[in-house]
């Protein structure tokens, strides 16, 4: 028996027309362009809700009169995107052309980018008004946010930022060469009888003994244990003490704000006597790690954490979870802006570290609301 079999004709596709420019106008809004899974919908939206419960406190940085100047909710926005992006010309230059930018600021296809430098200006005012202390306020008082966060157990950690300075270290007193500071062989270069002549406040400081000393700030940020979030941050002068006077700072902030004992993790850095002891009259039980290494002189180093402290089973889930303020740091310096800075006085070093810590928690909050 002979089957037949209906075979259909192959489609014919002819070419297509190139045009080196296509219509004039378009007609489709940039949030249709960006699609309905972008991590960045999640991050707008909760910018957004941040941004105007922050609405009457950025009208009091602003007089009734005068020429309009950029709105500060764009201003913020672009500073969110820059804390990935080199420099403020470069993010211009992104705005005035990624259309997925400019829909996360709140720029339409026409709107005119920002000069760099008037941006610098508007970053300052906002700076001067405590506006990015502020954002994280609200940011984690947010609903959606507010219950992922732990409000009794904590860890802080700090780490180094390399500042944005030129090798120029000079006497304080004005002695020296004429060849800024290049030629120092032989002298002892200190932080009390020098001084760095493009940024003052950076110090030289040494992360341990073997490694370099160079300009840098030191950072310190608390992250609550729960789902290791970034809850306060501070940049103070590099030194062998800042990062536990930063630590006992941070802490009674969040032992008030608590209203009852809090915990907090700590790497060995912070095994002093007179911290703990800090720590302890500002109701914060100290779950820092032992530091019972060998002295030069032989001998074992007694810790200021006795068993009465470690024995209990906190003690040990708070070092299991101390080391994810890691992370934090960790992504600021592969991603964001913390290996080294890009700005100049304690004060712009100190915003920018904010930005930071609030930009890595607008990523992880999204991924873990989706959970």
């Amino acid at each position: 028996m002979i089957h037949f079999y209906h075979l259909e004709p192959a489609e014919t596709i002819m070419r297509g027309r190139f045009t080196d420019q296509s219509g004039l106008f378009s007609y489709i809004a940039p949030d249709k362009r960006v699609p309905a899974n972008h991590p960045l919908r999640k991050v707008r939206e909760l910018v957004r809700d941040v941004l105007s419960d922050l609405n009457r406190s950025l009208g009091r940085l602003y007089p009734n009169e005068g020429r309009p100047s950029i709105p500060p909710e764009r201003l913020l926005s672009a500073l969110l995107l820059q804390v990935c992006i080199r420099s403020e010309r470069q993010l211009m230059e992104q705005l005035d052309y990624n259309l997925l930018y400019r829909w996360f600021v709140g720029l339409s296809p026409d709107d005119p980018v920002w000069d760099p430098t008037t941006f610098t200006k508007n970053r300052e005012r906002l700076q001067n008004g405590d506006v990015f202390t502020k954002f994280m306020t609200k940011l984690l008082n947010h609903s959606q946010v507010k219950s992922l966060l732990s409000d009794e157990h904590f860890s802080v950690d700090g780490t180094l930022i390399e500042a944005w300075t030129s090798k120029s270290f000079r006497p304080k007193d004005g002695s020296g060469n004429d060849d800024d500071g290049a030629n120092f062989h032989g002298q002892k270069r200190k932080n009390d009888t020098h001084a760095s002549t493009s940024d003052p406040d950076s110090r030289l400081y040494r992360k341990a003994a073997g490694c370099e000393a160079k300009l840098c700030y030191m950072g310190h940020a608390t992250m609550e244990n729960r789902h290791g979030l970034a809850v306060a941050g501070r940049v103070t002068h590099a030194n062998g003490i800042a990062e536990r006077r930063a630590s006992e700072t941070m802490l009674k902030a969040r032992r008030k704000a608590a209203g009852c004992r809090i915990t907090a993790g700590e790497d060995k850095a912070y095994d002093t006597a007179d911290h703990v002891a800090n720590l302890r009259a500002i109701n914060v039980t100290p779950h820092v790690t032992q530091n019972q290494a060998v002295t030069k002189t032989g001998k074992n180093r007694n810790s200021a954490i006795d068993e009465r402290t470690a024995r209990h089973p906190g003690y040990g889930m708070s070092q299991s979870r101390r080391a994810m303020v890691e992370c934090i740091f960790g992504w600021g310096k592969q991603h964001g802006t913390m290996r080294k800075t890009k700005h100049r006085g304690i004060a712009r070093v100190a915003a920018d570290f904010l930005l930071n810590l609030i930009a890595y928690n607008l990523i992880r909050i999204p991924k873990l609301l989706a959970v």
